[in-house]
């Protein structure tokens, strides 16, 4: 079990993203439908709203750790903004991924706000593991900036701050800031597979951008 735990605390988000969240066995005969999804994803907003400045108080059992990591595209920025905020563009960069779930899209004041649940199904011991991210994404485009705020199982929270550079010769700085807020028991665990998950991701999206892909 503790193994199994671990495998799940691994981020898997292909936006930035992504940190899994076991529900049990899949049932391709019983999916859950985009009104469960919907609720599923309020209830746990309505609980911890995803993100909490609030650093975890001490002897809460809980901790938070930062990284940044950024990559450089050879993409003007607006096409690298445009392609790489789009988390359905994120759906095959990695291989766990499978679909993305829309609960709401709204703008307001410039700032365009998509609430939605990442699905991925993740092959363990001969079955699959069903994951469910519950996200919110808010996009800034005048700022080429977004931020993905993240809420999964077991008690996992990750805040994302995306930043787009315009450099020399037509060239895309991506820079994401991360902050992982998870039990002290897995917290190394779930920055260090953090980390390596985006940059799998940026390396994907990379390679997608400047082939034309996207």
């Amino acid at each position: 079990m503790k193994k199994l735990l671990r495998l799940l605390a691994t981020p898997l988000f292909a936006a930035a993203l992504v940190l899994t969240a076991f529900s049990g066995p899949a049932r391709a005969d019983v999916p859950e439908s985009d009104a469960e999804l919907a609720v599923e994803w309020q209830a746990a907003w309505d609980t911890h709203r995803f993100y909490d400045s609030t650093p975890p108080l001490p002897g809460s059992g809980r901790s938070r750790e930062k990284a940044r990591i950024s990559i450089e595209i050879d993409a003007p920025v607006e096409r690298v903004f445009t392609a790489y905020s789009d988390i359905n563009h994120h759906i095959g960069m990695h291989s766990f991924l499978k679909r993305v779930v829309t609960h709401d899209d709204r703008s307001q004041g410039g700032t365009r706000t998509i609430d939605f649940t990442a699905i991925e199904e993740i092959p363990y011991e001969g079955t699959i593991v069903t994951s469910k991210t519950h996200a919110q994404q808010r996009i800034d485009h005048a700022g080429l900036m977004y931020e993905t705020d993240t809420w999964s199982l077991p008690g996992v929270v990750t805040h994302q701050k995306i930043l787009f550079k315009e450099r020399a010769n037509g060239k895309t700085e991506v820079i994401e800031r991360l902050t992982f807020d998870a039990d002290t028991s897995l917290i190394d665990f779930v920055v260090t597979n953090g980390v390596a998950s985006h940059e799998q991701t940026q390396a994907a999206l990379k390679q997608a951008i400047e082939s034309g892909e996207l």
